[in-house]
């Protein structure tokens, strides 16, 4: 399998000082000041990022040099926009931190107006598109003027910026998941088949080694059935051989929750993702488990929530990514430990299909999967994107394929039971 080249633009180790004339100067909004720093990054074709910046009271003082506060994952083409010239001849496009005091919106009654700082600004240039890793600014630079002084230093910004080679496969689904597609390795225009997709709905034999996980059902019609609880899902990830390497089963129902018609939050539908038992044939071995549940509001969501199994014990379940969906638009779902607040720096495990469950090394944040996906009712043939680093085998890429077609399937098991599939849609059976 060849990846596709993407880098990856980290900023990091922020922080704001303030001269000792200035901090005095601002001595009244103390407080509120050193709560409410934040800076908004920029970078040209990208949404903007938002996130706070901590208040260093010590000069000697650094922030954590392995702190990652936002992340830009640049493919080929982007590397060529951002430094191809911009509108009205202007130079190449630039990385702009701006950073506020304060915060938008009304605080005890009275309007709160942010304040902007200063403002960092970096250039793309030619070595962004060399793919080898580089520190492209690290320490501390005055971001403004000390207004109170005319001539003395502002605030200080540290900062952190480096580039980082992060290729990624990325893969198809051809069909919608419950046509048993073949998914195709993307690399260009060339589509290279690696995988094929079996998905079903019958209930799981009693002999199959994950009945302890199977909710039992005594229910005679399957039509009755589905109107009240969807169950009995699966979907088994075959290689070229024709030999099963993954698989996702529903082993909690998606029910509706009481004094509703849809799958709360209360009461979440559940996935188990397998791969098979390099001990026991025909046997499979959890690896992880996706919960799914249905949030109402003026744009419903589809929360999917992943767990990952450590030695196919619940007890070591650990988090690793909870997302929302639009349940009209779709969206992505993704492990990503840079977009997503970790009390902690965790090693990724492998998925390896060996039964190895050790790390492929400690992390500290980064991209691991991505899954974009359609809204209910709609033809959806999930994109997905792997990290490089995280893939030592097809094993390694087929196990992620089942958990995309589990979160592609939760969008459709997770509609309210009142309404009735559209003809022609993608999970009409």
């Amino acid at each position: 399998m060849d990846p596709q080249v993407f880098v990856r633009l980290s900023i990091g180790s922020l922080g704001l000082r303030i001269p000792g004339s200035a901090l005095n100067a601002a001595k009244s909004g103390i407080q509120a000041f050193a709560s409410s720093c934040l800076c908004e990054i920029r970078l040209r074709g990208f949404p903007v990022q938002t996130t706070s910046v901590p208040l260093v009271s010590s000069p000697e003082a650094s922030p954590d040099s392995h702190n990652i506060a936002s992340s830009f994952y640049l493919q080929e083409s982007d590397l060529k926009a951002l430094l191809a010239p911009g509108c009205f001849y202007t130079s190449h496009a630039c990385l702009e931190i701006a950073v506020f005091t304060g915060r938008k919106g009304v605080h005890c009654g009275v309007g709160v107006k942010r304040q902007l700082l200063g403002t960092f600004k970096l250039e793309v240039g030619p070595e962004w598109g060399e793919r080898k890793p580089l520190i492209l600014y690290n320490g501390w630079i005055g971001i403004g003027k000390n207004k109170q002084e005319s001539g003395k230093p502002g605030a200080e910004l540290h900062l952190r910026v480096k580039l980082d080679p992060d290729p990624r496969y990325v893969f198809q689904f051809e069909d919608v998941t419950t046509s048993s597609p073949q998914i195709v390795q993307l690399q260009g225009t060339i589509k290279q088949p690696i995988f094929s997709c079996k998905f079903s709905r019958d209930r799981i034999p009693q002999t199959d080694p994950l009945s302890t996980y199977w909710a039992n059902s005594t229910d005679n019609s399957e039509q009755e059935t589905e109107r009240r609880e969807r169950k009995g899902w699966k979907v088994k990830i075959h290689d070229l051989s024709g030999s099963a390497v993954a698989a996702a089963f529903i082993t909690t129902p998606f029910v509706p929750s009481t004094g509703c018609d849809w799958v709360a939050k209360s009461n979440p539908g559940a996935w188990l993702i397998a791969r098979p038992d390099a001990c026991i044939p025909e046997s499979w071995q959890p690896w992880g488990k996706l919960e799914a549940w249905r949030e109402r509001g003026v744009r419903d969501s589809i929360c999917c929530r992943f767990h990952l199994l450590s030695e196919g014990q619940e007890a070591g379940e650990l988090l690793m990514s909870e997302i929302f969906i639009n349940a009209d638009k779709g969206g992505e779902f993704f492990i990503d430990t840079d977009r997503q607040v970790r009390t902690a720096s965790t090693p990724i495990p492998s998925p390896k299909s060996s039964g190895d469950y050790s790390a492929l090394g400690p992390v500290v944040g980064g991209f691991v999967m991505s899954c974009r996906v359609q809204g209910e009712g709609k033809s959806s043939k999930p994109l997905v994107q792997l990290a490089m680093r995280h893939i030592t085998c097809v094993e390694d890429a087929a196990i992620f394929m089942a958990l995309a077609a589990a979160v592609d399937l939760s969008i459709e098991a997770c509609r309210p039971f009142h309404r009735k599939f559209r003809r022609g849609s993608r999970h009409s059976f």
